[in-house]
């Protein structure tokens, strides 16, 4: 499967300025990551800074807030952290879950979830 990309519409609050945004899918990464200047753009805030691996193993230090992220019908608010220059804009599983869509393995497009997956109650046996 190759990379898959998909333009997405952010702003602060899903009502106001937007700005459109071409991110690499990464079901990978925990959490999307968007340039400082589009969340800016938008009237996004951070409201703590936060550790982060990237990929090529360096843990840095970035911003974190909430946005709006919307692609076609499904929207939703989502923790995104302040890309800076030379990072990528990633759409990462936690936003894709909140927006319940997920990546077709066959096609590398993304789908709507149909349903939630949930472990069935079972009863516990309490050891002594």
């Amino acid at each position: 499967m190759g990379l898959t990309y998909v333009r997405i519409r952010v702003s602060r609050d899903g009502r106001g300025k937007s700005v459109f945004v071409r991110a690499l899918v990464d079901t990978g990464a925990t959490s999307t990551m968007l340039p400082r200047s589009v969340l800016k753009s938008v009237g996004a805030e951070p409201s703590r800074t936060i550790r982060v691996r990237l990929a090529d193993g360096r843990v840095v230090r970035r911003d974190y807030g909430v946005a709006f992220v919307q692609y076609g019908k499904h929207a939703t608010y989502t923790w995104v952290l302040f890309g800076e220059r030379g990072d990528a804009t990633v759409l990462g599983a936690l936003t894709l879950e909140e927006l319940w869509l997920q990546v077709d393995p066959r096609s590398g497009k993304l789908r709507e979830v149909k349903e939630a997956l949930m472990v069935p109650m079972v009863a516990v046996v309490p050891t002594a």
